[in-house]
Order: structure tokens, then C-alpha cells, then sequence
């Protein structure tokens, strides 16, 4: 007993150029980070056997936004090994992750809604005769619309407040306003608009009367790409809940936390859509290239 007092004590005191290495955030980290690259590497040059539309302008953003969030897992990876001190540069660091975490949901909701539009008005999407000036606009908005977030609630995420360069303390909860904002803007729109434009579009191509192959595997597509963002995305948003209603126990740097051990998981969960949106778009861009 006298042992295990002495041990929460020193931990207490804890300083902040005392490294606490997470090997399995580390080798996690470095297991999505190796396909990442590669599979980012297939779509970008996927990109190079295209002519440009308003489709690949979407689809691009959602590679620049994937493809940026895993080029600096690196940093991620060598936090989880070696420790990177908390300062500024930690703090962007931070922000950054989860900034271009939100622009992938955010385009991939936009997309969403190209595509229905797409499908739903077909005629009318062929005329439109600034789709391309429209797509960049919307992609501007979205990237416009996350930095002026980060920028008013930049200090949600000061290095006082982190544990480590990617963890927060755990008695150093998001402010509520905060969690509603990301909840209700970066996850239930975009998920609500996804479903929507999903379901609508099945819907239209199942009314059809071909049995063709694109057919199918539109419908394909389109239904991973929604069970996907399910599956990446809502685990980290109930985790914003469940550490803000969690209460972290008087000697919480020793105690590990099921609710912070879940958003832990939850982050590297959310990280994977990067791998999953990259397949998804090289091979709408391989089909797009082969329609041409």
C-alpha cells in the first residue's frame, strides 16, 4: 500500500520534460501511416489521368485534407516515443490534426450532395455552366469556415491544457459550447446531409430499370462511403461526450481512464477514413478515366 501511495505521488509530481512513452498509440500511428502514404501516392497520380471537373475538384480536396493528416502523423508517431515539448508548435500540431479531420467530413458532405444533385437533376447538373468555379467555392468556404474556428477557440487547445503534445488533460475537459459546435456542425449536419443524399440516391438508381454495372457500383460506392464515415466518425464524437460528463478522479495522471482510454482509440479509429477515402477516390477517378 505504502508502495502504491508512493507511486501516485510521484506522479503527481510528474514534471513536464518527463516523457511518458505510448508504444501502442506509437505503433497504431505508424501501422496507418505506412498504407496512408501509398495508397495517397495511387490516388495523386490517378489525378494526373483526368481532365479537371467540379467532381475532381471535390475529390481532391478531400485528398489534400487525407493526404495532409497523414503526412504529419510523423510527429504524432515520435510524440508517442520520445515526447514533442508542449509549446506553440505543439498546439498547431493539435489543431491541425483535427483541423483537416473536419475539412474530410465536411467535403465528404459536399460530395454527398454533388453527387445527389447529380443523380436527382442530371439535365440540370449538364448545363450548369459553373460547376468547376462552384466547386472551388464551396472547397474555399470549407477550409475558410475551420480556420476561423480554430482561430476563435484557438485556446481550447493551449499547451497548458494538453497532457501530452496530442492528449489533453483529463481534468481539462472541451467547453461545452465547444463540444456543441463540433457535434452539431462537424457531425450531425455533415451525417444527416450524407444519409439524406445516400439514400436518395439509391433510392433513384434502384427505380431504374437497367441492371447495369455502373449501376451497381455506384450503389456500392456510395453505401461504403456512408457506412465508412459511420463507422470513423461516430466513435470520437460520443467520446466528446463521454469525457465531458466523465469526472477524472483527484490523482487522474496515475489512474488510467476507460473514457479517456476510448478517445484515444476513438482518434486512431477517425485517422482510418484517410486510408478508406483514398481507395474511394482512386477508383472513382481510375472510372471517371475510363469514361473518357
Amino acid at each position: 500500500m505504502g508502495n502504491m501511495v508512493r507511486q501516485c505521488s510521484m506522479c503527481m509530481n510528474t514534471t513536464s520534460s518527463e516523457c511518458k512513452v505510448d508504444t501502442l498509440q506509437g505503433v497504431g500511428y505508424t501501422l496507418l501511416f505506412i498504407p496512408g502514404i501509398l495508397l495517397h501516392i495511387a490516388a495523386f497520380c490517378a489525378f494526373r489521368l483526368c481532365s479537371w471537373t467540379d467532381t475532381h475538384i471535390y475529390m481532391f480536396n478531400l485528398a489534400l485534407a487525407d493526404s495532409t493528416l497523414i503526412l504529419f502523423l510523423p510527429f504524432r508517431i515520435y510524440d508517442a516515443f520520445r515526447c514533442l515539448p508542449k509549446n506553440s508548435l505543439c498546439m498547431f500540431l493539435f489543431n491541425f490534426h483535427f483541423l483537416n479531420m473536419y475539412a474530410s467530413i465536411l467535403t465528404t458532405a459536399a460530395v454527398s450532395v454533388h453527387r445527389y444533385l447529380a443523380v436527382r437533376f442530371p439535365m440540370q447538373a449538364r448545363s450548369w455552366s459553373r460547376k468547376k468555379e462552384t466547386a472551388i467555392a464551396v472547397c474555399f468556404i470549407i477550409w475558410g469556415l475551420l480556420i476561423t474556428v480554430c482561430a476563435v477557440f484557438r485556446e481550447e487547445n493551449s499547451p497548458d491544457k494538453l497532457w501530452t503534445c496530442y492528449e489533453r488533460r483529463k481534468d481539462k475537459p472541451l467547453s461545452l459550447v465547444f463540444i456543441l459546435l463540433l457535434l452539431l456542425l462537424g457531425y450531425f449536419l455533415p451525417l444527416l446531409t450524407i444519409v439524406f443524399c445516400s439514400s436518395q440516391i439509391i433510392y433513384i438508381l434502384f427505380k431504374l430499370n437497367d441492371e447495369t454495372q455502373e449501376k451497381k457500383g455506384i450503389i456500392g460506392i456510395v453505401t461504403a462511403n456512408l457506412v465508412v464515415f459511420v463507422v470513423c466518425f461516430t466513435p470520437i464524437n460520443v467520446s466528446y461526450i463521454v469525457n465531458y460528463l466523465s469526472k477524472p478522479p483527484a490523482d487522474w495522471q496515475c489512474r488510467p481512464m476507460l473514457a479517456h482510454t476510448y478517445l484515444i482509440v476513438s482518434e486512431w479509429i477517425a485517422s482510418t477514413n484517410c486510408c478508406f477515402d483514398s481507395i474511394s477516390y482512386y477508383f472513382l477517378l481510375k472510372h471517371f478515366y475510363s469514361q473518357q
